[in-house]
This record gives C-alpha cells, structure tokens and sequence, in this order.
C-alpha cells in the first residue's frame, strides 16, 4: 500500500500540479497587485472611484454588491491573461522549436483526397492504388 502511494506522489504528473499551484499562487499575488496598483487607479481616473465595489442593489432590504462580482471578473481575466500570453505561449513555442518539425507519416489519395499510411499500396477507402505523395 505504501508502495503505490510512493508511486503516485512521485509520478510525473502529481509533481507538475503541485508546481503549477505553487506559480499560480505567486502569479495570483502579482495580477491582484496589478489589479491594486495599477488597473483601479486607472479606473478610479476615469469613473472617479478607485474599483466597483461601490455598485450595490437593494433588492427586499437585502444588498446585492454585484460590484464586489465585477472586480472579481476583472482579476480573473487578468490573471487568465497574463497566464496565458507570459506562460502558456512562450512555453508552447519553446516546446515546438524543442521538438522540431513532425514526421510525415501520411499521403494524400489522388482520388478521393484521403490520407492514408505511407506504407500503403492502395486507399482503404476507395481501393485505388496509393499516390506517392506525402500529405501536407
């Protein structure tokens, strides 16, 4: 039993995740210091408050801070953001200049456009003998 939890706690898998919850941890920390810092100033600025807390609805005597829902909308598309186009992005690219052009494994059926094996001698769809040429 121990053993296939060692197993599981190090598998390759378990250890990205914790990684990843560790860096969003501190994106987190920055994008809400962003939002802070720089995006409620700039706000503040243009609307005269510094974020939307300030929207309330009374709906029965109770209050709805639909603003408090604004802001939280905001933070996310901004933490989504700088996620995706500082980390997503340049690790994507390194991945594939890392892993380099992909081997041609298909052709191209000169009848019905089919791709089929480069191994194969006709189409498995149409029966017609294969063409020579790699699929693009």
């Amino acid at each position: 039993m121990l053993k296939g939890f060692r197993d599981f706690v190090l598998r390759g898998n378990v250890i990205d995740l914790a990684v990843a919850v560790i860096i969003g941890a501190a994106f987190t920390s920055i994008v809400a210091s962003l939002t802070k810092d720089i995006i409620n100033p700039l706000i503040a600025a243009i609307v005269g408050k510094p974020d939307f807390s300030y929207l309330v609805a009374h709906v029965n005597g109770g209050a709805v801070t639909y603003g408090n829902f604004i802001n939280a909308v905001i933070a996310f598309v901004l933490l989504a953001f700088v996620i995706y186009f500082f980390l997503v992005l340049p690790t994507n690219h390194l991945l594939a200049r890392m892993k380099g052009p992909a081997a041609v494994t298909n052709k191209t059926c000169g009848e019905c456009l089919s791709e089929i094996p480069l191994a194969a001698h006709r189409c498995k769809f149409c029966g017609q003998p294969a063409a020579d040429q790699p699929a693009a």
